[in-house]
């Protein structure tokens, strides 16, 4: 038995630095990928969304790598979101289940398939994490909003909630693909097979589409929170030029009688 683990242990990790300074052999490489030989029969898999996945090193090793990778991430994060899964080699054999997977061999491009869903999970987990967040604080800006009549939340502080939300939504779609064939799928059938058995088992459409649907949720009440706004100082501009022509008004009547 085999074990594949992914860990979220940044914000981001630099790849281009990556490729630069990690010691151990490139089998695969992109802008936003990199996918390693660490020994025999172990592999590791980095991401540009702060994402690393291992498979068969033992914790020490692991933990050795994330050494050497901790100075190339940006925010390394102390508390790190993980997942692992078990992997079983048995000849002529191919089968995915939620907690582990047999491999007709130990192919290393099937190894990979595993590293990247497993490593989508994760991500989906802490974006599911950040995005149930964002919409408790929404809802907490509605109540508000239901019994008072009016906002809790400053204009500059809005714009920066709208700004973090968008920016959620980028990252999304930039880093998670989750509707997209991996290119080593296109021409080999057991691979493909493989690929969207994986994604059936970790349920990662289904995930993502609850974590979009949440961010269309959060978006539309702050284009709500935001017509209100743009609605209240129309009006009190509005009052002001009132104000002042009742001014103007009255200061010609003050000239006119004292004519």
């Amino acid at each position: 038995m085999y074990a594949v683990v992914a860990y979220q242990v940044a914000s981001a990790i630099n790849i281009k630095t990556s490729k630069q300074e990690l010691p151990w052999q490139l089998l695969f490489q992109d802008s936003d990928e990199l996918y390693y030989k660490s020994s025999d029969q172990k592999f590791i898999y980095i991401f540009q969304y702060g994402m690393v996945g291992f498979f068969n090193l033992t914790a020490a090793e692991i933990e050795d790598a994330l050494s050497k990778i901790k100075p190339v991430c940006d925010n390394y994060f102390s508390e790190k979101l993980s997942e692992s899964l078990e992997i079983f080699i048995k000849p002529g054999a191919l089968n995915v289940q939620f907690d582990h997977v047999v491999l007709p061999e130990l192919d290393q491009e099937m190894i990979r398939l595993v590293m990247l869903n497993t490593s989508q999970s994760v991500a989906l987990s802490r974006y599911s994490e950040i995005t149930e967040e964002l919409i408790i604080e929404t809802n907490n800006h509605t109540s508000f909003l239901e019994k008072k009549g009016r906002l809790n939340i400053s204009g500059n502080k809005l714009k920066r909630f709208i700004g973090k939300i968008l920016n959620i939504k980028n990252k999304i779609s930039e880093n998670l693909y989750i509707f997209d064939a991996p290119e080593i799928t296109w021409e080999n059938e057991q691979l493909n097979k493989l690929d969207l058995d994986l994604k059936r088992a970790f349920d990662l459409k289904d995930r993502y589409r609850i974590i979009h649907d949440r961010i269309e949720i959060i978006k539309e009440n702050l284009e709500l929170f935001k017509d209100i706004m743009d609605h209240k100082e129309s009006s009190r501009l509005e009052w002001i030029i009132i104000i002042l022509i009742v001014i103007e008004v009255i200061d010609m009547f003050i000239i006119k009688w004292s004519s």
